[in-house]
This record gives C-alpha cells, structure tokens and sequence, in this order.
C-alpha cells in the first residue's frame, strides 16, 4: 500500500509585518551607515512536498530615518518556520515588508539555502531609492 504522506503548511498570508518595530535614527543628517544583519537559522517550508527548508538570511541596509528593532525582527522571522513559501518568494516578501516599514535609502534581502538533493541556492533581491 502506498499512500503519499500530506504535510500541512500555513500561507504566506499569515505572515503579519506588523510585527516589525522600529527606532528613530539619530544620526540620519551626520553620515550614512551600512547595518548588516544575519539570520543563520531561517527556516520555512517547502511549499510542493511539505518538508523544512533551512538557510540563512542576510539584511543589508542604508537606513533613512529609522532602523529596525532587532527582537521584533526576531519575532518577523519566526512566523515563517510553518509558511509553506518557495525561496525567491520569501526574499521578495521580506524585502518588501522592511521597505514598507523602515523606509530606507537603500536594501538588500540575501537568502542563502541549505542544499536540497544536491543543489545549493543563492537568492537576493534589491531596493534603492
């Protein structure tokens, strides 16, 4: 008897951005600054066979007027460990939620993957004002 196993995943739509606090910048008129954040345990799932996909996600930013708070950021990351979402997706998805909250000069989401039957994958995605 062979039977397919069918594991359940949530939507990308139950990701709530909302989460994503922010702090003032001080400092926006004296310098611009390059922030560079890593996420090495990511994860999220695969959305055609159900399984976990694991990767690290890189944050790189020009903030503008305000900067993100990095335990809410924490928090963001987390509701994505049962979101069925391919990679290129969630970069995306990520991209646009940080941009829609801090507003910066510049931003770049980095999601590099764990390999999965071999094959290793690099997504990245960019914004600039």
């Amino acid at each position: 008897m062979s039977e397919k196993v069918k594991l359940r995943a949530d939507g990308p739509e139950t990701v709530d951005a909302s989460v994503l606090e922010t702090i003032d910048y001080q400092y926006q008129t004296s310098r611009d600054i390059d922030i560079r954040i890593d996420q090495p345990e990511f994860t999220s799932v695969c959305p055609m066979t159900g399984l976990p996909d694991f990767g690290t996600i890189i944050i790189n930013y020009c903030p503008d007027k305000k900067i993100v708070e990095l335990k809410s950021l924490k928090y963001y990351f987390l509701q994505y460990r049962n979101v069925g979402i391919f990679y290129e997706h969630v970069v995306n998805r990520i991209l646009e939620d940080l941009v829609k909250a801090l507003e910066p000069k510049r931003l770049e989401v980095v999601g590099d993957f764990t390999p999965r039957g071999g094959i290793s994958t690099q997504v990245s995605a960019k914004y600039v004002k």
